[in-house]
């Protein structure tokens, strides 16, 4: 019997274990840079909401509660401006598990493409792999793909690992593309609350849009803003017809978010006061280690938003990966992402105070 596993690289992480285990080393102990993951407490609403529905004997819906979708919808009106009907819109137990069955659940399969950025989140091309779909990176979608083959495209916006944003020009491109050639866009913007030096928008934006869905879709997820990645949370929204398939198709293979946990995303998706505290504790992170890695003779490029830092100094990535190990820190290889970080490392500011306090002055006596 052929496996699944068989079509499927290693994963990217268990490369980096030695390196992990060299900065580990460190008399003062790792500065983890390497992943994404929220360290910060959950916010003490969450939790409340959380515990207050524990006791949920029965089945969740996969549609979710009527109250989430109004606070799905709601929060996409209130603080992306994109207007979002409650019956168009679907819990996801966190954005990976969209991201890694979609063109599955589409039931996309040989002979099929599944497009994605050329540096991007891994789970895309492994979401096209394990469909049997053809995976193909691109650097500009509208002028390298072909319209007749691709079937789904995906867009990162905020980008991990890069931090670039697309603005509504380049998004309405893009939108524009895709709809005269049949071609179903999905726009992963999991970082959309944390802009640094920009204002992301979504692609369901009037101004990218035109005020109608067709044929789009946008993930969102609570992990970042909401320190919620331990819970599982997240949503998507857009083409009433591609929401109706999905969640036919979902219903069948008990895609349910826990009852407890759609009360918490309730709670969080309400609370402006917990994003904008942790979005605060971000920035000072972000501040000191870009002062830190930039006078230690790296380049920072893009990063104008999300929660990473794409650094160069114009060598291999493993070569700054190993060196960065010798002194406690670990960071992610920027080949990870494709081909084209084969000279960056992803720096994450996803550490404790401590922690990042701890690796500037590592790269201060470097």
């Amino acid at each position: 019997m052929a496996r699944v596993s068989d079509r499927l690289p290693v994963f990217p992480w268990d490369r980096l274990e030695p390196y992990k285990t060299a900065a580990a080393a460190h008399p003062d102990g790792v500065v983890d840079l390497s992943v994404g993951t929220p360290v910060d407490p959950v916010p003490a609403i969450v939790q409340q909401a959380l515990t207050a529905a524990a006791d949920s004997p029965g089945y969740p819906t996969t549609y979710g509660t009527p109250a989430l979708r109004e606070a799905i919808a709601g929060w996409l009106r209130e603080r992306l401006g994109v207007a979002a009907d409650p019956a168009h819109v679907l819990p996801l137990i966190g954005s990976k598990e969209l991201v890694g069955w979609l063109p599955t659940l589409l039931d996309l399969g040989p002979g099929d493409q599944v497009a994605y950025p050329e540096l991007a989140y891994p789970t895309y091309e492994i979401g096209s792999r394990v469909a049997r779909a053809e995976a193909v990176a691109y650097a500009d979608p509208v002028a390298g793909l072909d319209p007749a083959r691709v079937k789904l495209l995906w867009l990162n916006t905020p980008s991990n690992p890069t931090g670039r944003t697309l603005d509504a020009a380049e998004l309405r491109r893009i939108v524009g593309w895709a709809r005269e050639h049949g071609v179903l866009v999905v726009s992963d913007e999991c970082y959309i609350e944390l802009g640094w030096e920009t204002e992301p928008v979504s692609v369901l934006h009037p101004d990218v849009c035109g005020g109608s869905h067709e044929g789009l879709l946008a993930v969102h997820s609570l992990s970042k803003r909401s320190n919620f990645a331990g819970y599982r949370g997240a949503f998507l929204a857009g083409d009433p017809a591609v929401v109706k398939e999905l969640l036919g198709v979902r219903k069948h293979l008990g895609l349910m978010v826990p009852t407890p946990v759609q009360n918490a995303m309730i709670a969080a998706l309400g609370d402006r006061a917990h994003v904008e505290e942790q979005r605060a504790r971000y920035a000072r992170r972000r501040a000191a280690l870009r002062g830190a890695f930039e006078g230690a003779g790296f380049r920072i490029e893009h990063s104008e938003a999300s929660l990473y830092l794409w650094a160069t100094r114009d060598e291999p990535c493993w070569d700054t990966v190993g060196g960065l190990a010798k002194d406690g820190i670990l960071v992610a290889p920027g080949e990870f992402y494709g081909r084209a970080g084969e000279t960056f490392v992803r720096i994450a500011f996803t550490a404790t105070d401590e922690r990042v306090e701890a690796a500037v002055r590592r790269l201060s006596r470097a």
